[in-house]
Order: structure tokens, then C-alpha cells, then sequence
């Protein structure tokens, strides 16, 4: 990889452009799920690969957001499973108090949080280096397509030339010009690792996936939670059947949930935060968490004068296999907005290093992605969904089976829940699938696999599982779903 230093404003002009399929020059922009990724399939094809990250390798997807959360999560799935503990015959022996046998100590488990991200964000960094990816810590900037400018945090600016450009720099969470977060009491999603001690009340705004996870998890681990949903439900974008059984949980579960409620300010008042909602009433707690969207990442790095158009959102706009309007730049991950699952990112980097390497490659086939919200239960989807077949026209039969009917679930403990599948109506194909159940993400891989692999429902039906288990039930949906006609 070419670098130049430059110890005046004016850089030096790029060198010639080397063949693409010969050490192809490469600069990936973001260390994320989506520029990792990319820089692996780079490096192994051959090419000469610098990525560039101001933060930390891993970007928020390791470092502020899915591993965080999802490690904070696992702690409160912990306790959520030993509630269960009587129903199951386990009793309390020797002195424990009235709360019961566990507490949590959230500043250990924070600690934890922050360790495994270190360790992962660490293990991203050897295996780039191990297949020759250069890291340069610094932020970065486009001057034309084909140059990548990097502002280290010390020393001075350096040029590289690239024949091919990857754009990966994620988004940071929405701020509210009227609940800004402060660090302390009022927080985003990134800020709530630092807490020593769990909130007394914790006010959660906004009630997506990130909002629902988050109060799902604090109610478990012992908050008193507050979701404020500015929406009918919870989880206004899942299946609705799958977002009732989620709100029917946080209710039982104590949870207090406000519908139809949005917030127009959160201000600080000593040790409590006021929350006020647009109809006038008021919340308070001792913390509160905003889970209001995210804005992309793309400010500041010379996008539009290298030619790269943006939506009126902010995010880059790319095609199937993640082509911006300039010529060699691509763009994956959040910052596009695709689709904000760290799966889809790494797809995208993939696909994106693939083609601007001259390899043959799939585009990016949405239908057979498969996201998971960590609820407790979870909700695993993939395919169509209802709504969308229902609004595209699609004749589709579909069936549904209660978790509690499952044998293995019975033994758990396990009571709320759902499979249902779809399938076109004519062909028995697999169109998409919906889990809601403990691990619901490690269920939905048959269902993945047949809306891939276009299987028809006969397929999944007659296959074997084990008995008992909760994959039992995919099987049995199937054999459930109306007969489809010769």
C-alpha cells in the first residue's frame, strides 16, 4: 500500500492505478462487521489492504452495541431462567433474604460487558494482521475516489491510494434536541456499560428492538422499567402476533408500558430525570434510557466531492452489491442503511471486496436474511412476513403452533411463545418463518435454510427431529399448514 506523509496541506499526488487483479491497492474505512470482513476477503485474494478506524476494531458492533448488549442480555436471560427455579422443584436451602438467592452487582457485570468486547474487538485485530491487513488508527477522509486521506490521532496527515474504496463507518444513536444525553443519568444505548449500580427506575424512550431488549434486560436483572412506545405495541416493525406475546410478558412481568405515548423532553433534576410526554403528563425516574433510532456516520468524510450520492437520510446509496455512484468506492453496513443487523453488514463487505476484485458474485438476496430481537422470549424471523405478503398480493397458507404444546418446552418451564410459517399457496414453498421462544435465534436456522433453499413445506415437514425437543416443533408446524392443491 502506498502512504505519503504530508506536512502541508497540499498532499501529493496519487501514483498510477494498479491493476485491479494484480495487488490490487485497497482502503476500508470503518473497522466494523461490515470493514473486517471486507478486509478479510481482500487480503485473501491477494490484494494490498489498509483499514482505517478512529475507535476501536470491531466498531460499535463489538464495542458499544451487539456484543455489549447482547452480553448484558445473556446476564439477565441467567436470571430470567432461575425465576423459573420453583415451578421446577429447586428450592431455596440456608439464610437467604426475601429478594431470593441471586443479586446482580451490575458494575461486575458491566465490567465483564466491557472485557469481552476488549477480548473480541483484540481477536479482530491478530486475525487481520495475521493475513497481512495493515490497521492505521486515525480518521478518515475521501479527496476523489481513488485517495483516502487519514488524520492520525498523532503525527502527521498521510495519503493512501486505492483502486478500490470501502465506506464503513456505521451510525451513532439520534439525539433529541430536547433529551440530550448527559452521560450520567440520561443515556443512550452506548452509555449504559459505565453504571456501577442498577437504576432504582429506569425510563426507557422508545419501544424498537434496541428499547424492547434494553427493558426487557434491566427488568430482569431487578429495575423497575418504564417503555415509553410512541406506537400501538411494542415492536411496531415485528409480526404483530410476535410483538403481542412480548408485551403480554413485559406487563406480567411487572413492567410498566406506556402506548401511544411520545416523549417531547427529558431533562435532568438532581439525582431524577423528567421525562415529559407530548400530551402533558409526566414520568419520572432515576435514569433514562433513549433507544430513539440512529443517524448514519457519514459527515465529514468527503462523500458528495468524491462523487458518492447520499439519500436525503444521510446514508450512502448503494446497489446489490454495494456500489456508490463514484467508480471504485463501495459502502456496507449501517452507513447504508440496507438494513442495521451486523449479519447484513459483513455480507455487504464481502460482496462489496468480491466485486471490486473481479469475482463472481451473488447480490445481496434480503429475503433470506434472518434477524433476531433478544427479548426474553426472543423473536427470530426470516423470509416474508405477513404483512408483506398480505400487502404484495401473495396467496400464502400459514399455521401456527403454541410453544406450550412442545414436550421439551413443558420440561423447561417454557410457556410463551409461537412458530409460524408461510408458504405460497399453490407451490407448499417456504416463503418465511417467524420463532418466538428462548434462543429463538438457534431455532430459526431450518426455517433459514428452507426459505434459501426453497423447500416446500412438505420438505420440513418430513423431516426427522429429535424427540423431545423445540425443534420439534418446526416439523410439526409444517404438518400443520393447510393442504396445498395438486
Amino acid at each position: 500500500m502506498a502512504r505519503v506523509t504530508a506536512t502541508t496541506p497540499g498532499l501529493p499526488e496519487p501514483a498510477p492505478l494498479s491493476d485491479v487483479r494484480t495487488g490490487a491497492r485497497v482502503v476500508v474505512i470503518g473497522g466494523g462487521p461490515g470493514g473486517y470482513e471486507a478486509a478479510l476477503v481482500a487480503a485473501r485474494a491477494g490484494a494490498h489492504v489498509t483499514l482505517v478506524e478512529e475507535h476501536g476494531l470491531g466498531g460499535a458492533a463489538v464495542l458499544t452495541d451487539v456484543v455489549p448488549s447482547k452480553t448484558l442480555i445473556a446476564t439477565a436471560e441467567w436470571m430470567t431462567i432461575a425465576a423459573r427455579a420453583p415451578e421446577l422443584g429447586i428450592r431455596n436451602v440456608g439464610d437467604r433474604d426475601e429478594a431470593g438467592p441471586f443479586a446482580v452487582d451490575l458494575g461486575r457485570v458491566n465490567e465483564r460487558v466491557r472485557e469481552l468486547a476488549a477480548a473480541q474487538s483484540a481477536d479482530i485485530r491478530a486475525r487481520l494482521e495475521s493475513i497481512g491487513v495493515h490497521v492505521e488508527e486515525g480518521r478518515a477522509r475521501l479527496d476523489g475516489p481513488h485517495r483516502v486521506v487519514v488524520a492520525p490521532a498523532e503525527g502527521s496527515p498521510l495519503a493512501l491510494d486505492a483502486d478500490a474504496v470501502l465506506v464503513a463507518t456505521g451510525a451513532t444513536p439520534r439525539v433529541l434536541p430536547d433529551a440530550v444525553p448527559d452521560g450520567e443519568r440520561i443515556l443512550d444505548w452506548t452509555q449504559v456499560y459505565g453504571l456501577a449500580d442498577l437504576p432504582e427506575r429506569l425510563v426507557v424512550v422508545g419501544s424498537g428492538v434496541t428499547g424492547a431488549e434494553f427493558a426487557g434486560a434491566f427488568g430482569a436483572l431487578g429495575c423497575d422499567v418504564v417503555l415509553v412506545s410512541s406506537r400501538d405495541r411494542v415492536l411496531p416493525s415485528e409480526d404483530a402476533d410476535a410483538a403481542d406475546v412480548i408485551e403480554e410478558v413485559f406487563r406480567a412481568r411487572g413492567m410498566t408500558v406506556l402506548s401511544r405515548s411520545r416523549a417531547s423532553s427529558v431533562r435532568r433534576d438532581g439525582n431524577e430525570v423528567v421525562v415529559t410526554l407530548d400530551d402533558g403528563r409526566v414520568v419520572t425516574g432515576s435514569h433514562c434510557l433513549l433507544a430513539v433510532g440512529s443517524v448514519p456516520s457519514t459527515g465529514g468524510l468527503g462523500l458528495a466531492e468524491a462523487g458518492v450520492r447520499l439519500t436525503p437520510s444521510g446514508h450512502v446509496d448503494v446497489d446489490r452489491v454495494s456500489r456508490t455512484t463514484a467508480p471504485g468506492v463501495y459502502a456496507a453496513g449501517d452507513c447504508t442503511g440496507v438494513w442495521p443487523l451486523a449479519s447484513v453488514a459483513a455480507m455487504q463487505g464481502r460482496i462489496a471486496m468480491a466485486h471490486a476484485l473481479g469475482g463472481a458474485v451473488a447480490p445481496l438476496d434480503l429475503r433470506t436474511v434472518a434477524a433476531n430481537v433478544f427479548t426474553a422470549p426472543e423473536i427470530a424471523s426470516v423470509g416474508a412476513s405477513q404483512r408483506s405478503l398480505e400487502e404484495a398480493g401473495t396467496r400464502y397458507v400459514t399455521s401456527r403452533l403454541e410453544l406450550a404444546r412442545n414436550p421439551r418446552a413443558k420440561m423447561l418451564g417454557m410457556r410463551d411463545g409461537f412458530v409460524k410459517l408461510f408458504a405460497h399457496a399453490s407451490t407448499g414453498i417456504v416463503l418465511g418463518g417467524i420463532v418466538v421462544a428462548p434462543r429463538a435465534g438457534e431455532l430459526i436456522f431450518p426455517v433459514t435454510l428452507a426459505v434459501a433453499q426453497r423447500l416446500t413445506a412438505d420438505d420440513v415437514a418430513h423431516a426427522f427431529t429429535v424427540y423431545p425437543s423445540l425443534s420439534g416443533s418446526i416439523a410439526e408446524v409444517a404438518r400443520l399448514l393447510p393442504v396445498v392443491p395438486a
